[in-house]
């Protein structure tokens, strides 16, 4: 289990993270959210000892990880695919990584079996894509055979069958009772791979919960064709209804309930011929959690091409 308790990290003026404290549990894959200089990257180097806190613990099966006898047999973790002395080959890195580690040297070619590189084991990892590179980071993290698993963009540079394949290779784990914590800006794979999600920006904790718990409560949006969608359209504005989308097909509308579009539709003498209410995703209820929490921020885009 990890366990962070009122972490607080000053880089001089830097305010990187502030008095951030949440659990991550066994059992479950745990999303971990946030913007750009939100402290992600340092919440999980502090885990692992290659940063110190200024204040507060990160705290590993409960001790810090330089108390931990044997860390890579208790955390496994990737944080950099490409930090790997590009002129050593994956079999030596890894040999290297196990004899420091006392794990024997059998477990090295079954990592590498496990992850699918064997044919390129003995390759320079300077010639190694990212998809390549990523799989030969779990490989290291695999390595001890721990119960506690950190990944920080896991599936930077995987293909569709790699980004399936390390999907169910987290759900697996899980289902073992062991730890993984992932932190991942791609919102839609974090909607189907993770059961928990940690939310925290400009260095602190937002939110955390089940992707139902989070959607749940957010506002969502409805989408209606009808037999006259401009007339529609404007009665909803009207009625303080906000319109996301409009074309040919129908109406995406905001700020209403199904009941309520109907009920306008009605009222405008408008034929509904479809209305299906449509519950907000990760990344709606994400943007709106972290609104205030952005680092850099563009504004709408307005083309400068003039007739």
């Amino acid at each position: 289990m990890l366990q962070i308790d009122h972490l607080t990290k000053r880089y001089s003026s830097t305010l990187a993270i502030d008095d951030l404290s949440f659990d991550v549990k066994p059992g479950v894959v745990t999303g971990f959210l946030g913007p750009n200089g939100s402290g992600k990257s340092t919440t999980m180097r502090i885990i692992l000892g290659l940063d110190h806190p200024t204040k507060g613990r990160a705290i590993v099966n409960g001790k810090s990880y330089g108390e931990l006898k044997d860390p890579l047999r208790e955390v496994g973790a990737l944080l950099d695919a490409k930090s790997v002395h590009p002129g050593r080959t994956a079999r030596n890195h890894l040999r290297a990584l196990a004899a420091s580690n006392k794990i024997k040297k059998s477990r090295v070619d079954e990592v590498l079996e496990f992850v699918g590189i064997t044919s390129v084991a003995d390759k320079k990892v300077g010639d190694y894509s990212l998809g390549m590179s990523q799989r030969l980071g779990i490989a290291a993290a695999l390595l001890g055979d721990p119960g506690i698993l950190l990944f920080d963009e896991p599936v930077n540079g995987l293909d569709p069958e790699g980004i399936r394949w390390i999907r169910d290779f987290f759900r697996s784990l899980a289902n073992e009772g062991r730890t993984v914590f992932v932190s991942s800006h791609l919102m839609s794979e974090m909607a189907v791979s993770a059961d928990q999600i940690i939310v925290i920006g400009r260095g602190r904790f937002i939110t955390q919960g089940s992707i139902d718990d989070l959607t749940a409560t957010a506002n969502g949006t409805v989408f209606v064709r009808a037999s006259d969608i401009k007339r529609l359209g404007a009665a909803i504005t009207a009625k303080n209804g906000t319109i996301h989308e409009e074309n040919e097909q129908g109406l995406t509308v905001g700020a209403l309930t199904s009941d309520e579009v109907g009920q306008i539709a009605f009222d405008a003498g408008v034929t509904v011929l479809e209305l299906t209410p449509q519950r907000a995703s990760l990344e709606d209820v994400f943007m709106g959690l972290t609104a205030d929490a952005v680092e850099f921020g563009g504004g709408t885009f307005e083309s400068t091409t003039h007739g």
